[in-house]
């Protein structure tokens, strides 16, 4: 096994553990807050800190992994997520929504200097001409995390009904801490840093084509998350009276389905260096529009609820996968080599931002109108994305 492989699967295997406990914590946040009676609206509210800290921790994380090392940031990222793991085994009738969101805010920070770290890694490890090498591995280090988080929805779900919040909670924690031990010892410390100090202010200056495929990523995944992080789970807890394991389990399936799709995405768009570009991505983006507004038809004229969810989560999974695939490659490969955690960072500020605002409307829009104007927002965020990325040139020009 070379160097650079074993580097990529050490730091593929650290990301892996931390992303199968935010998914387990995500979801068990929301189904027991659910379960207390709090409104949609007061579960998004959980989540608010928890996006805000990500956009922070994603425009200077990348600063500081100049300084420190990419290595560092993403041990320190599963550090800060034991810590709120932790703040979270009080007595559950003594979690407050301030206390969770403060907890919550810790999560944000880990979750993005991991993400962030991970991703930065593997642009050092590939060498510029090895542009199909870099798409194939970053499809799969993202397309193998949201299977992980798909897993870590079902686990949250199902060890809530089987051992209950808190032993959940405490078996999340040992998971870290065996991982980030074995790390300590395995993953090299020096990658990511560079011979000469940037200034924090670097983090604001970018590229057009970084500013402007950070923009569409803002809005494609506010669209996902529009309807799919709060509004979803509580519509079939409240509407189609499922329970928490039939909650996590679609959840979970959705994710892995949709992380296993991104993992074959470069054999889908069959696109070589020169055709991964703003053209490719409008054109996925005006396939992904379909889904949303379709299902919002569906349940505006009273077809099977279940049926229309199920079949519209199918192919908008397909559909979301190769342009959330598109757009990570394209931002690493659009990344200079000198300052990568600097614009990966800021790019994922962007995709922060669009989460952030697509949980506070998730949560809002439902309380007053319903799945199916989430939907509809969705569709509409959708074609914004793709109107903004139409013109992005591919990486080499």
């Amino acid at each position: 096994m070379t160097g650079l492989v074993k580097q990529y699967i050490c730091v593929t295997l650290s990301y892996w553990a931390f992303t199968l406990t935010d998914g387990a914590l995500r979801m068990l946040v929301l189904l027991f807050f659910h379960g207390l009676g709090y409104s949609p609206l007061e579960i998004a509210s959980l989540f608010l800190l928890y996006e805000f800290f990500g956009m922070v921790t994603n425009l200077y994380g990348g600063w500081l992994a100049t300084r420190i090392g990419l290595t560092r940031t993403l041990q320190i990222g599963l550090g800060v997520q034991i810590v709120s793991l932790i703040m979270l085994l009080k007595d559950p009738s003594a979690l407050t929504v301030a206390y969770v969101m403060l907890a919550q805010a810790l999560s944000g920070i880990a979750k993005d200097l991991s993400k962030m770290s991970a991703k930065s890694s593997i642009k050092a490890l590939v060498p510029d001409r090895a542009q199909s090498k870099l798409y194939g591995w970053i499809a799969l280090l993202t397309g193998s995390k949201n299977a992980l988080k798909g897993c870590g929805f079902f686990i949250g779900g199902a060890l809530l009904a089987w051992v209950g919040f808190h032993t959940t909670v405490v078996i999340l924690v040992t998971l870290l801490i065996m991982v980030l031990a074995a790390g300590l010892f395995v993953l090299e410390t020096n990658s990511g840093k560079v011979s000469y100090k940037l200034k924090i202010r670097d983090s604001l200056v970018k590229t057009d084509r970084v500013n402007r495929l950070s923009a569409a990523r803002m809005f494609l995944f506010c669209a996902r998350d529009i309807w799919f992080v709060v509004a979803l789970p509580v519509y079939l807890q409240s509407q189609l009276a499922w329970s928490y394991v039939e909650v996590g389990t679609l959840m979970a399936a959705w994710v892995i389905g949709y992380g296993a799709m991104q993992t074959v995405a470069p054999r889908i768009t069959s696109l070589n260096d020169a055709l991964a570009n703003g053209t490719a991505l409008s054109t996925w983006a005006s396939l992904l529009f379909l889904a949303p507004g379709l299902m919002a038809a569906g349940l505006f004229a009273d077809l099977d609820p279940a049926a229309v969810i199920i079949v519209g989560l199918i192919f908008f999974g397909l559909l979301f996968a190769v342009n959330s695939s598109l757009h990570s490659y394209l931002i690493v490969a659009y990344a200079e080599h000198d300052s990568v955690s600097l614009d990966v960072g800021f790019y994922y500020m962007a995709n922060a931002g669009g989460r952030l605002l697509g949980t506070v409307l998730s949560g809002l829009i439902f309380q007053q109108y319903g799945l199916a104007s989430c939907l509809l927002m969705s569709a509409l965020l959708i074609a914004a994305s793709g109107l903004i990325a139409r013109s992005l040139p591919a990486p080499n020009n």
